[in-house]
C-alpha cells in the first residue's frame, strides 16, 4: 500500500509540475512576451462554467489601463481623488480575493480633454490613465500620462525612484497624453517621449539611472514591441515617422520603415519571424514589412484606409492575424481573421466594437467594448464561437489578462476576475 501511495504522490507531483510549465504571470501589457499570447489553455466547458460568476469585482473608475499580474497580485491604474484632485493611481489587488493591498497616487488625471461620461455611447471615454503597469519581481513600473516613469515596490507601493521625462529629457507629450506602457528586457526599462537626441530612453531597473538615450522622433500611443529578427533581440517603436527598431543594449538603430501618421497611432506592432505588421486609424490603414540586415525594412503590402485596428492590437497565430478591425464602429466593429502574408480577410464577425483580443493556447479571448467576453477558436476556416458571456459594465477599451487559469477584464467602471481553470 505504501508503494501505491508513493506512486500516486509522484504522479501528482509530475502533473503539478507539468501544469506549472504552462502557467505564467501576465506581467506586462499584452502578456509575458508582449504579443498577446498565453501558453495556457481554456476549455469551452471551463469557460461556460467560469463566466457565470466572477471570483471578485472591484471598482476601477475611469481610464483604459489593463491588468498586469505578478506574484499573486493584479495591478492596474485607475482615477482616484488625492489631495483635492483626481490622479492616476496605481493599485495592487490580491488575485484570489480582490482585496486592495495598496494604492499609490501619481500624476493628475484631470487632462481637460472633455472626455465626458465614460458610460455614454461612442468615443467619449472620460479622462483617465491609458497605460498599463509592468511587473518585474519586487518592482512595478508605471509610465503615466504626463511622461513620469515611476518604480514602486510590489510589497507596499513605496516609490523607489522616478524619472520625469518632460523635465529631465525635454519630453514631448502628444494629444490625449501618453498611453504607452514601459517595456522590460532583463534589467532595463524602455520608454519613448524624450526630446531631440533623447527620444528613446533606457533606464536601469534597480536605480533608475539612464543607460542610453538616442533618436529624434515623435512618440505615439503605441506601446513598443520586443522581437527577434535575424536571431537578434530588438525593440520596435511605432513612431509618427513609422517603425523604428533599436538594439536594446546600445540604442543603435537597426532599421526603420516609413508609415503614415494621422491624429493618433495606438495599436502596437506585432511580428512573426522576420515580418512586422502595424496598423493605424484615421484613414491610415495597415502594412506588413520584411526585416533584413538592411537599415530599412521592405514593404510587403500596404492597404490604405483598410484593416484599421485603431487601438485594438491583433495577435498572430499560424500565419494569420486575429483582431478587431474598422474605425470608430463602436459596438459594431468586427472580429476578423486576416492572412498575414497577403492581408486577405478570411472571415469577419461583427458586433464587438473596439475592444481587444488575446490568445490562450489555440483559442481567442475577445473582450467587446460593451463588456462581453467571447471564446473563439483561432482558425482561418470560419468564425467558431465556443462561448460568450456578459462580464462587466462600462466601456471596455482595455486588454484582457490571463494568468494561472484566471481571466482579468476591466472597464471604465469595474474590474473582474473569472476562474477558467479546469475542474
Amino acid at each position: 500500500m505504501k508503494y501505491l501511495t508513493a506512486i500516486l504522490a509522484l504522479v501528482f507531483l509530475f502533473s503539478a509540475a507539468k501544469l506549472d510549465l504552462f502557467a505564467a504571470d501576465w506581467n506586462q501589457y499584452r502578456g509575458p512576451n508582449g504579443d498577446g499570447k498565453s501558453t495556457e489553455t481554456i476549455s469551452a466547458d471551463a469557460f461556460t462554467r467560469g463566466m457565470q460568476q466572477p471570483v471578485w469585482k472591484v471598482q476601477t473608475p475611469l481610464g483604459f489601463s489593463s491588468f498586469s499580474i505578478g506574484g499573486g497580485k493584479a495591478y492596474t491604474v485607475i482615477t482616484r481623488e488625492s489631495q483635492g484632485e483626481n490622479r492616476e493611481t496605481c493599485i495592487a489587488i490580491d488575485c484570489e480575493t480582490g482585496e486592495e493591498i495598496w494604492a499609490v497616487p501619481l500624476s493628475s488625471s484631470d487632462y481637460g480633454h472633455g472626455g465626458g461620461d465614460a458610460g455614454t455611447p461612442g468615443n467619449r471615454g472620460g479622462d483617465g490613465a491609458r497605460n498599463t503597469p509592468t511587473v518585474d519581481g519586487d518592482r512595478v513600473f508605471v509610465y503615466d500620462g504626463h511622461l513620469v516613469l515611476t518604480c514602486m515596490a510590489t510589497s507596499n507601493g513605496e516609490i523607489l525612484w522616478q524619472r520625469k521625462i518632460s523635465e529631465e529629457f525635454n519630453g514631448r507629450n502628444i494629444k490625449w497624453f501618453n498611453a504607452t506602457s514601459p517595456v522590460m528586457i532583463d534589467d532595463t526599462v524602455y520608454v519613448s517621449g524624450g526630446g531631440q537626441g533623447e527620444t528613446f530612453l533606457a533606464f536601469d531597473r534597480a536605480s533608475g539611472e539612464i543607460q542610453w538615450k538616442t533618436g529624434d522622433d515623435l512618440m505615439t500611443h503605441a506601446t513598443p514591441h520586443v522581437a527577434s529578427f535575424e536571431g537578434k533581440t530588438q525593440i520596435v517603436f511605432f513612431m509618427q515617422s513609422g517603425l523604428v527598431s533599436l538594439d536594446p543594449e546600445t540604442g543603435e538603430e537597426q532599421w526603420r520603415s516609413q508609415f503614415p501618421f494621422s491624429v493618433s497611432t495606438a495599436a502596437s506592432p506585432v511580428s512573426a519571424g522576420n515580418q512586422v505588421y502595424c496598423s493605424a486609424g484615421y484613414g491610415v490603414g495597415a502594412g506588413l514589412f520584411q526585416v533584413s540586415t538592411k537599415k530599412e525594412a521592405d514593404e510587403v503590402w500596404f492597404k490604405s484606409n483598410e484593416l484599421m485596428n485603431h487601438w485594438s492590437t491583433p495577435v498572430i497565430h499560424d500565419g494569420h492575424l486575429y483582431g478587431i478591425y474598422e474605425f470608430k464602429k463602436y459596438g459594431r466593429a468586427p472580429l476578423q481573421c486576416v492572412e498575414l502574408s497577403t492581408g486577405e480577410i478570411k472571415w469577419s464577425e461583427p458586433g464587438f466594437g473596439p475592444g481587444n483580443v488575446i490568445l490562450a493556447g489555440d483559442k481567442l479571448v475577445v473582450l467587446s467594448d460593451a463588456g462581453e467576453v467571447a471564446l473563439v477558436q483561432a482558425t482561418p476556416d470560419s468564425y467558431r464561437q465556443l462561448g460568450r458571456a456578459k462580464a462587466i459594465d462600462g466601456k471596455c477599451w482595455s486588454t484582457p489578462a490571463y494568468s494561472n487559469g484566471l481571466l482579468y477584464v476591466r472597464s471604465t467602471n469595474e474590474g473582474a476576475c473569472f476562474d477558467l481553470r479546469a475542474k
